[in-house]
């Protein structure tokens, strides 16, 4: 059952598409595997995923409209320089975009912006402001509330001037709304400087400094967004630091190796160019006092201020061993704490602040947010066929982050199987190739104003995604 070093790194080394598509935000899955190569080490891949991610109106959504596939195409790199200096001592450098988003809605649906027909509050939030003001009416007058004198009094309501004159300011702020459709496109990138201690042949010690970069855009339009259909937000590139430490145990002679890795959280503060389309509005003043916004919320509105944003902390678990001559099996175990993850840009949730007592949220709601922490398993088999061919079947499983979930990344984990294809033209050198067909879970959306309930607004289901990856690597 004796493996060759180079010979087990090339089988695992077949695994270029591993978390190409994962939870919430996550895509790269953070492979330490690179470091952990005896010797000098180079490799470079790149990973593609087409996924489709189709749905329908439901829930709160007063339509039963058909959702075309949402999710765009993406791709992303990786590369990773290993040195072995001496016997006690390596330095890695692993490049990788560890988390990003790509999707846009478009057709007819409640995420895309329909001038002709969307509304700033839509009939359901009307009529609940209707109710509330008749209630407070009928408590003023010493008036039972039932349904009869419900009834009545949100007639006389209905029938006031000064609703009559509230209903026409929401009119005209119509014209304010957004258009296009929504969108979303986040990019990160990671550079993590990993320095390596082996006291002895069986285990390395390894910690080190990770820079991350952070750019996005997004875009929220249609129906579903109410107050924020016209809402952008530009996220300029900005820089965070955080570090890695970990562990690795192995014994050669049985291709056994084991690694634990924990990566911490990173902070990111910058300035959010945001814009909401109906603060154009002129009479949005008069129309939000209208709808009981205190007047010391509506003058943060257009304050200025920084948005902290933070990406999760993780950690891998990666095993692998020899089972019989030239095979090995492998396993990786990932958490992502993304239970504790939430973006609220600043301007975004001062309004939030503001508008958010109209739908049940008097303390403000973020842009996104998640419910559960992710963890996702994937494991498989790899075997040397020739000298210079080898290739491997896998399996994984995805969590997901919860459900319902944001409406920018609408899935609840997955199922998946892949095969991978190595050549080795000599024993330092390799090209692989990989291919993985993913069940995508079912999910319910739901927009920021309903995170944390049980509403949502469309329901995704039955979708699919299939992901390639392309590596080479170079043992020196």
């Amino acid at each position: 059952m004796k493996l060759k070093h180079l010979s087990t790194a090339m089988i695992l080394a077949t695994l270029p598409a591993t978390g190409v598509f994962a939870a919430a935000l996550d895509r790269s899955g953070q492979s330490m595997s690179a470091f952990l190569q005896p010797g000098n080490y180079f490799e470079a891949g790149i990973s593609i995923l087409d996924p489709d991610v189709s749905g329908k109106e439901a829930g709160s959504s007063p339509t039963n409209r058909n959702i075309g596939d949402m999710a765009d195409d993406y791709f992303f790199p990786s590369a990773a320089l290993k040195l072995q200096l001496n016997d006690k001592f390596s330095f890695g450098l692993l490049y990788d975009q560890p988390f990003g988003s790509d999707a846009e809605y478009t057709g007819n649906n409640a995420f895309v912006s329909n001038p002709g027909s969307d509304s700033v509050l839509s009939a359901a939030a009307i009529d609940g402001i209707v109710t509330k003001k008749a209630i407070q009416l009928l408590e003023s007058r010493g008036i039972p509330v039932n349904e009869q004198t419900l009834t009545g009094a949100k007639g006389q309501i209905l029938a006031s001037d000064s609703f009559k004159t509230l209903a026409g300011a929401l009119t005209a702020a119509n014209g304010y709304l957004g258009t296009g459709g929504t969108k979303v496109e986040v990019d990160t990138q990671n550079l993590s400087f990993v320095f390596g201690f082996q006291p002895n042949q069986n285990f390395n010690f390894y910690a080190g400094p990770v820079l991350q970069t952070v750019k996005g855009n997004v875009s929220l339009r249609g129906q579903a967004y109410s107050l924020y259909n016209g809402y952008d937000a530009n996220i300029k590139e900005t820089t965070g630091v955080g570090w890695l430490a970990g562990a690795a145990y192995q014994i050669p002679e049985i291709a056994l190796k084991a690694s634990l890795t924990y990566r911490s959280e990173i902070d990111h503060k910058t300035n959010i160019n945001e814009d909401l389309s109906l603060l154009n509005f002129p009479g949005l003043t008069s129309v939000l006092a209208g709808l009981d916004v205190p007047a010391s919320k509506l003058q943060a509105i257009n304050s200025e201020g920084k948005t902290t944003i933070t990406t999760p902390q993780s950690v891998n678990l990666d095993f692998q061993t020899g089972i019989m001559a030239n095979t090995v099996a492998f396993a990786n175990v990932r958490w992502v704490n993304w239970k504790d993850f939430s973006i609220q840009p600043y301007k975004f949730g001062k309004v939030s602040e503001a508008v958010g007592g109209l739908v049940g949220r008097p303390n403000g709601f973020n842009l996104v947010e998640y419910s559960d922490d992710q963890w996702s398993v994937n494991a498989g088999v790899g075997r040397k066929l020739t000298d210079k061919w080898a290739g491997n079947v896998s399996v994984g499983w995805d969590s997901g982050a919860g459900n319902p979930v944001t409406t920018l990344g609408p899935t609840e984990g997955y199922w998946n199987v892949g095969l991978g294809l190595q050549y080795s033209p000599t024993p330092q050198t390799f090209l692989a190739g990989g291919v993985k067909y993913f069940w995508l879970g079912d999910a319910k959306a739901q927009t920021g104003a309903q995170a944390g309930t049980d509403q949502y607004v469309a329901d995704f289901s039955d979708n699919n995604a299939i992901a390639y990856g392309l590596k080479l690597g170079y043992k020196f």
